[in-house]
């Protein structure tokens, strides 16, 4: 969301509470901006810098890494392995597969904003910077971007 900047009009007067309200106004138009969504996509061996408590990171191997774990030391017997793996899946349950949701839909994610290079750092699912590892950098540059180009 663009800033909002509010000019009182030489003809209006409203003294105090006016310019209160514009203040307010001003404010919130910031508090805004800065609220924007921020989500890194990467792999768990891209290790990352910078990033805050309110950015999400989606590791997109992490399917793969749970799929790992799932099949992990399976004996040769088809059969036996099959049973194994599915008692692996039943022990671990709803959380097992909010897991698993959580990761393919990741996937989903990075698939449908076209992310082509990692890690890449999105925000507002409209603007990326690619290959930067420092999260509050990359913020910054489009930070600095959505400033010169409201």
């Amino acid at each position: 969301m663009p800033s909002v900047f509010v000019r009182p009009s030489s003809n209006l007067r409203g003294g105090p509470l006016l310019t209160a309200a514009i203040a307010l106004a001003g404010a919130l138009a910031s508090t805004f901006t800065q609220a924007a969504e921020v989500k890194v996509f990467t792999l768990q061996s891209m290790p990352l810098i910078g990033v805050s408590p309110e950015v999400a990171v989606v590791h997109l191997d992490a399917a793969s890494q749970i799929e790992s774990r799932i099949g992990a030391q399976l004996p040769a017997n088809p059969e036996r392995a099959q049973t194994i793996a599915r008692e692996r899946l039943d022990r671990g349950g709803e959380a097992l597969q909010r897991e698993l949701a959580a990761a393919y839909q990741g996937v989903a994610d990075a698939w449908s904003l076209g992310i082509t290079t990692l890690p890449a750092v999105v925000v507002d699912r409209r603007y990326v910077v690619y290959g930067e590892p420092d999260v509050a950098k990359a913020s910054a540059r489009i930070a600095a971007y959505r400033k010169a180009h409201p």
